[in-house]
């Protein structure tokens, strides 16, 4: 099935909203900036780990920016989300604003490829019994 023009760019900016916040929070791990050192301290990591987590989420990007990886990407970007749910509810941040928040980025990723990828739209698809 092909999508139309309409689905496919909102198909496109909820992937590419998800795409420019997970680069620039792993880009600034990579460069271990201030809010990340205090960040790592909080959630109770060593600071030198930062540089390793930007990395990982850096290659589940790439995947899922990838159009034959995608799902593969989004795969990886939910189990690294889903680490993050945990850290932040180890900590006691508040649910709505902090924990929740990377299911709602995963949820986005989600959409997103839902929308463009008919190998994924195939996942979901009701089946008859």
């Amino acid at each position: 099935m092909i999508v139309s023009r309409k689905t496919l760019w909102t198909s496109r900016i909820m992937s590419g909203i998800v795409v420019l916040f997970l680069i620039f929070d792993g880009v600034t791990k990579l460069i271990t900036i201030k809010p990340v050192v205090e960040g790592m301290h909080q959630l109770g990591y060593p600071v030198p780990l930062a540089p390793v987590i930007g990395s990982i989420l850096l290659i589940c990007v790439l995947l899922y920016v990838i159009p034959r990886s995608a799902p593969l990407g989004a795969i990886l970007l939910t189990g690294y989300l889903g680490g993050a749910v945990a850290s932040q509810l180890r900590i006691g941040m508040p649910l709505f604003s902090y924990t929740l928040a990377p299911i709602y980025v995963a949820a986005l990723a989600w959409g997103g490829l839902y929308l463009r990828d008919s190998r994924v739209r195939a996942l979901f698809a009701p089946r008859a019994s």
